[in-house]
């Protein structure tokens, strides 16, 4: 007897499928497999969501500075290198590149969630190429109501420069503050002094966006003094967000070679946790809460919608010298040298010079350790994007976790505890770990995670 194969254009097919003995189906030619997952799992409420377009990030990066602080280990130089002809060159070329990235991979009608100006020192740009790139995101780029986060140093948001920020949409400030003690801050190089920072600061609240500062736990100089100090007054200031970075000792930084040369003490790892835990508990008690591993929000009102939405595994397009993001599968990082930079994009090419393209497993693997450095990694939604039960796959290791006091977890959520927000990396390369070993993919493969 013949099957008889309708046309799934016209109804649903019946996915005939033959009889089990057990886990095995019974050996038969009957049950013609026409697609994956079968016809009667399909249904109306999947339309509407596959019509959508898929929301994505930007990020612009900007890599002059005043002066290269003692810590940085990212892609920056000063003015004292570069002309101010060469900066307007920069500024034309990653606007270049916003035009030929948009209509290379059809970004232009994707809403765009969030963007992203860090550095470096953006505020350090001219009024001019300020309005410059502002003027290219909108004429590329489904530009609606995204969040607009721009990177500054105190000395560097002036009032006209605040007023273009706001004129165009910036509703999120970010300074790097580091500390608020001058003699820590002058250590690193930088001359801001307290009173330019708290300046900048009520400048940039002026302006009707949320303001985050910086501060970094283990500076040199740093005692638990000097720290309590930039906390409290931190805290006085009454800062949307407070972002805490663990100082990384980098051998191309300045410090590195200080430390060495025993110029520079720093605070021991033991020293360091427990500044780390001070402010915790004091931005706690002033109700400032976690929202990933690195950012304190009041009342939890105020989130970091860039990182949020990039580490639950939407596109992140960044445009720059050595700006790195992710379409899709693919990981890419543009060249990081400026000339160069400028040179490709002028030919009308992009200058992307590294990128790895992600297995499915890769994915799920960065959804999990991304994901709980969010504090709170939805269950339901990795187990409906990646087919598995999280708490399942890696149920040893979550209990040991657990045992230890870093997570919690009900039926919705993994979550990381006070001490699990101190070890969210810990945490998030436990994870990897399990996952790994669940898919035998040990060193050497490419099943690794990608942050």
């Amino acid at each position: 007897m013949l099957n008889v194969i309708q046309d799934p254009t016209q109804q649903t097919p019946a996915d005939p499928e033959p009889e089990r003995t057990g886990d095995k189906p019974e050996l038969t030619r009957k049950g013609f497999i026409l697609t994956y997952p079968m016809f009667r799992y399909w249904g109306k409420e999947s339309v509407e969501d596959g019509m959508k377009p898929a929301p994505l990030n930007l990020y612009v990066h900007t890599p002059y500075c005043i002066q290269r602080c003692a810590y940085c280990y990212f892609k920056t130089t000063t003015l004292k290198e570069n002309r101010l002809q060469e900066i307007d060159r920069y500024v034309s070329s990653v606007c270049k590149e916003m035009e030929i990235g948009a209509k290379k991979f059809n970004l232009g009608e994707r809403p765009v969630e969030t963007v992203y100006f860090g550095g470096g020192t953006p505020t350090l740009m001219s009024e001019e190429n300020i309005e410059k790139l502002f003027a290219a995101l909108r004429a590329n780029f489904n530009i609606v109501k995204p969040q607009i986060t721009f990177e500054g140093e105190p000395v560097t948001l002036t009032p006209r420069k605040a007023a273009i920020l706001e004129r165009n949409g910036v509703n999120r400030i970010s300074l790097g503050i580091q500390s608020f003690k001058e003699e820590v801050v002058f250590q690193t190089g930088r001359h801001d002094t307290e009173k330019q920072t708290m300046d900048a600061i009520a400048l940039a609240k002026s302006t009707g966006a949320q303001v985050n500062i910086d501060l970094i736990s283990g500076l040199g100089g740093e005692t638990p003094e000097t720290w309590a100090y930039s906390v409290q007054r931190a805290i006085e200031a009454d800062l949307h967000n407070i972002t805490i970075y663990k100082l990384e000792l980098y051998a191309n930084t300045p410090y590195y070679s200080a430390e060495r040369h025993h110029e520079l003490e720093l605070p021991s790892d033991e020293l360091e946790l427990e500044l780390i835990k001070y402010a915790v508990a004091e931005l706690k008690k002033h109700g400032y809460h976690p929202i990933n591993t690195f950012t304190w929000a009041k009342d939890r009102a105020y989130d970091q919608l860039n990182t949020r939405s990039k580490w639950t595994g939407h596109d992140n397009y960044a445009v720059g010298v050595s700006a790195f993001g992710n379409l899709g599968r693919w990981n890419y990082q543009n060249t990081n040298d400026i000339a160069a930079y400028a040179d490709i994009v002028e030919q009308g090419e992009l200058p992307a010079f590294r990128g790895y393209t992600c297995t499915s497993f890769d994915m799920m693997v960065r959804d999990a350790v991304l994901g709980i450095k969010l504090i709170d990694l939805d269950l339901v939604r990795f187990r409906n994007k990646h087919g598995f039960d999280l708490k399942s796959i890696c149920a040893a290791e979550l209990a040991e976790l657990q045992e230890d006091g870093f997570v919690t977890s009900d039926d919705r959520y993994l979550s990381l505890t006070e001490q699990g927000v101190l070890y969210g990396d810990h945490v998030a390369r436990i994870l990897e770990g399990s996952l790994k070993r669940l898919a035998g993919a040990g060193s050497g493969t490419r099943a690794r995670v990608l942050f």
